[in-house]
Formats: structure tokens, sequence, C-alpha cells
């Protein structure tokens, strides 16, 4: 059996091309601090994030906390966040050379992410602006992962077809978008999930370093 031949591949940014954990902890407390509320573990909010700013802050914040309060927590993060997401960042060991490597062979590449549309532009500006162009973050007005939107405008953006198509992530949330957007999953062992947890999801494939994503590409 052939090799399937990829032309287009799309990742998550959290917990996929870069290891955000450390700023977006300390982003999570400061707000909370702020207005009053205990802070959270980093484990606490490792296992929050993937599913947008909203619900990471809906999560952060104490049980029945009101909406308004929520809001502002929200506000809150993301002043801080905005002025300190490049704290502590990186890009995981070895992510950069397998990028290089893609662009070498041609590969067209974007990052959908939830985390808020101007982060995600500043980051991926900043650490892979020659590597890729299409970078998309969370917006009013389009639908965040799981929903198919975000991958589905890149694909456009990149002139993409989904049968040549890779989605990488990190999270139950990255399964279920390539799912719906219609194409293949590859989900990593180095982000913010346990391995037992994304074998449970049933990828297409499984990997623990970023080098394997040029056997499957």
């Amino acid at each position: 059996m052939s090799k399937k031949i990829y032309h287009t591949v799309i990742f998550d940014l959290d917990g996929t091309l870069l290891d955000t954990l450390d700023d977006l902890y300390a982003s999570v407390n400061a707000s909370l601090r702020k207005n009053g509320f205990p802070e959270r573990t980093r484990k606490e909010v490792r296992s929050f994030l993937g599913n947008g700013l909203l619900r990471l802050i809906e999560l952060s914040v104490p049980e029945g906390t009101d909406v308004e309060k929520t809001e502002q927590v929200c506000a809150d993060f993301r002043e801080h966040y905005l002025k300190h997401c490049e704290d502590r960042t990186r890009p995981f060991d070895g992510m950069m050379e397998v990028l290089e490597k893609l662009q070498e062979k041609g590969i067209r590449m974007a990052i959908v992410s939830n985390k808020p549309d101007a982060a995600v532009k500043e980051l991926a500006n900043k650490y892979f602006a020659e590597v890729l162009t299409t970078a998309i973050g969370e917006r009013k007005g389009v639908k965040r992962k799981p929903e198919p939107d975000s991958v589905l405008e890149a694909m456009r953006i990149l002139g993409a077809e989904k049968e040549s198509t890779l989605y990488v992530g990190d999270s139950e949330v990255d399964r279920e978008t390539a799912k719906n957007a219609g194409v293949p999953c590859v989900l990593v062992t180095w982000g913010f999930r346990e391995e037992e947890l994304l074998r449970s999801l049933e990828p297409e494939f499984l990997i623990h370093e970023p080098g394997k994503i040029l056997e499957i590409v």
C-alpha cells in the first residue's frame, strides 16, 4: 500500500508548536489574584486549556461565579497575557527544524488556535514568520474549535484540499476539530494531555517527538 501524500499541514499552537503553559499559568493566576479569587495549580491550568479563553476562565474561577465577574477576569487575563505571552514561551525542542524541512519540501503550513487572534498572530510572527504566513486565532464571528470553521478558512487561504491536508494537535479538541473538518489527525504526546487519553481518541497518527511528522508527510 502506497504512502498517502500530504501537501498541507495545519498546526494547533499551544502544546503542539509552542510550550506556552508557564505564561498561560502565570496570566490565569494574575487575573484570579486581581479579582480576589484563589489561584490554580499548574496541573489544573494545563487540564483547562484547549477550548478557548472564556472556557479557560470559566473553569479557573470558583464554581458559581457570576457572568459579569467571569468576564472581568477574562478581560484581566487578556490584558496580562498580551503583555507577558513571550516571557517563558518557546518552541518545543526540534520543532523549528521540522518546520524548516517541511518548508524545504514545499509543504503549505498554517496555525489554527483557540487562543485570542492577536496573541496568535504575535507569537506566530515572532517564532514562525520565516516558515509560515497564515495564523488564525479566536475572534468574534468565527466559531472556535472543535468547529471546523478556522481550519477550513486556513485551507481556503492556502488553496488546500481535504484529501491532502493533515491536522496536528495535542488534545481531544484537536481530534474533534480534524474529524469535523474531514481531515486526518496527528496527536502529539508532548502537549497538554496525557498519552492514555490521546490514544483513546484513536487518531490516525500518535507521535512522541516532532521529527516523526516528517515520516508521515
